[in-house]
């Protein structure tokens, strides 16, 4: 676990910087910038939620292949280029689809005067990426995650603030500002193609002689299905909001989503780093390293998920209270979104260890599955006008809680197909302990009475959920990991 630490420490400061530049725009910025206009936020939006959607199709799956095979791979140039050709083959294939089709599609998702007006920005996005995806697949591949994530969250998100910011005082119009927005995905994709260069990790060669071919092109076909099945899940309520309602509700949907889906940082850091290890495991037949990264992932993402969850949700109305009124109807959204991505951390790399098992055929399965079960939901809960203990579900609301039981039964199933199929499972007792401090400090702080300046009381109440924390952290010993990284905190600069 000493890669896996290390590159995920790395990753989740990579990741919560960016989640602060992050946050700074999504509850400060832009909220306020586009309070007069909240269809111009719901349209970056969209078109962001179109075009990873469809970037995922354009790759025909290449990125994960190229972490499944290149383990067992001597001629990575050969790989490469075979990445080359899918995906540009891929890229136009749809480029054509769109261009015979435009008028039609459009009909079909319901596209705004707004959305028709820049739809043909997201062939720019699917292109730039498609092949960053590629890109990072090849890092991550050399067991460097950090520099691709390092661009996407912290380089993309401060150069979108900048932009903002620029708008904000009208020193460049919507106009400028969304070309400007675009430019940023090409200016990433730049960066980590020279990167690469640089470091000699793209030498491509023209043959396809030394690879195996049609393996790598049957596991990128069933898991772009597959994969694609989850973006599209996890794009669909704005979408589906998008197609229902407007591109106001998606703006006001996006705030409250950002702030719950926060909670998957710490898995997104310790899965880019975790998958070309899990890949390698299962070239050697080691289910017991497998094993092992499967439970000590769901404690630690818990553990990190939880505290996060509940400095969030202990102060949610002081949140709420930073944004603009039109915003500020998203409470229960953060909460559905925010448990869900709890649960969906908790359950580990459940997903990356089906993927690169034999059983990957699986994933296609189960994935349509989910895509069929999240469009009824949300259709059935954005448009209905119910209450469940007393609280309304309908529009943002419905999309959460649809968007939510996806996830919770999806990554059930997960858990159950590999408990049948390789006898493992990510949870011990050190779980059930964690849930149940969680809970308690949740009583605790909750009870505490505060009313100073929401900024002091935010700050607080995320001093107390530490400082009750970390003792009962050690107390059970919940997790190696955590407490001989806190440990070798405290030595490096207490002591």
């Amino acid at each position: 676990m000493g890669v896996v630490r290390n590159q995920s420490i790395r990753n989740s400061i990579s990741f919560y910087i960016g989640m602060a530049i992050g946050a700074l725009n999504t509850i400060i910025v832009y909220p306020n910038v586009f309070n007069e206009h909240p269809e111009h936020y719901g349209l970056i939006q969209i078109l962001v939620a179109y075009s990873i959607i469809i970037a995922t199709f354009s790759t025909l799956g290449i990125p994960k292949a190229i972490i499944k095979f290149f383990p067992g791979i001597k001629e990575k140039g050969q790989l490469y280029f075979l990445s080359l050709i899918v995906s540009l083959s891929g890229f136009f294939f749809l480029l054509l689809l769109y261009l015979f089709s435009k008028d039609y599609i459009l009909s079909i998702i319901n596209a705004s005067e707004l959305l028709q007006d820049n739809f043909f920005y997201i062939i720019v996005l699917v292109l730039f990426i498609s092949f960053f995806d590629v890109l990072t697949a090849i890092s991550r591949s050399f067991l460097d995650s950090s520099t691709p994530i390092f661009i996407n969250e912290v380089f993309l998100k401060t150069f979108s603030l900048i932009i903002l910011l620029l708008h904000w005082i009208s020193i460049i119009d919507f106009t400028l500002f969304l070309q400007l927005y675009i430019s940023g995905y090409i200016l990433k994709f730049l960066i980590l193609f020279i990167l690469q260069f640089v470091h000699d990790r793209l030498i491509i060669t023209y043959s396809l002689e030394k690879i195996p071919l049609n393996k790598i092109l049957s596991f990128g076909i069933y898991v772009v299905a597959g994969g694609a099945s989850l973006i599209i899940v996890s794009r669909l309520d704005m979408i589906m909001l998008g197609s229902l309602l407007s591109l106001e509700q998606v703006a006001f949907y996006s705030v409250a989503f950002y702030i719950g889906n926060a909670i998957r940082v710490p898995g997104k850091s310790i899965a880019t780093i975790s998958a070309p290890l899990i890949a390698k495991a299962w070239q050697n037949k080691d289910i017991e390293v497998i094993d092992v990264l499967y439970t000590k992932t769901s404690i630690n993402q818990l553990i990190v998920g939880g505290v996060f969850f509940l400095c969030i949700w202990l102060n949610i109305d002081d949140v709420f209270s930073l944004l603009p009124e039109k915003f500020q109807g998203g409470k229960w959204v953060v909460f559905f979104i925010g448990l869900s991505q709890l649960f969906n951390i908790t359950t580990g790399i459940n997903g990356l260890i089906i993927v690169n098992s034999v059983y990957y055929r699986y994933e296609l399965f189960t994935n349509i599955f989910l895509v069929i079960f999240t469009f009824i939901a949300n259709y059935i809960f954005i448009t209905c006008d119910w209450s469940i203990f007393g609280i309304s579900i309908s529009g943002i609301n419905g999309a959460a809680l649809g968007t939510a039981l996806s996830v919770l039964l999806f990554n059930t199933i997960r858990l159950l197909l590999i408990k049948f199929k390789i006898g493992i499972q990510p949870f011990t007792y050190s779980t059930l302990y964690s849930i149940i401090i969680f809970i308690i400090i949740y009583l605790v702080v909750n009870a505490i009475p505060l009313s100073y300046l929401s900024f002091v009381n935010i700050f607080i109440r995320c001093i107390l959920v530490v400082i009750f924390f970390i003792p009962l952290l050690f107390l059970f010993n919940l997790s190696d990991d955590i407490t001989s990284f806190i440990i070798e905190l405290k030595k490096k600069y207490l002591y």
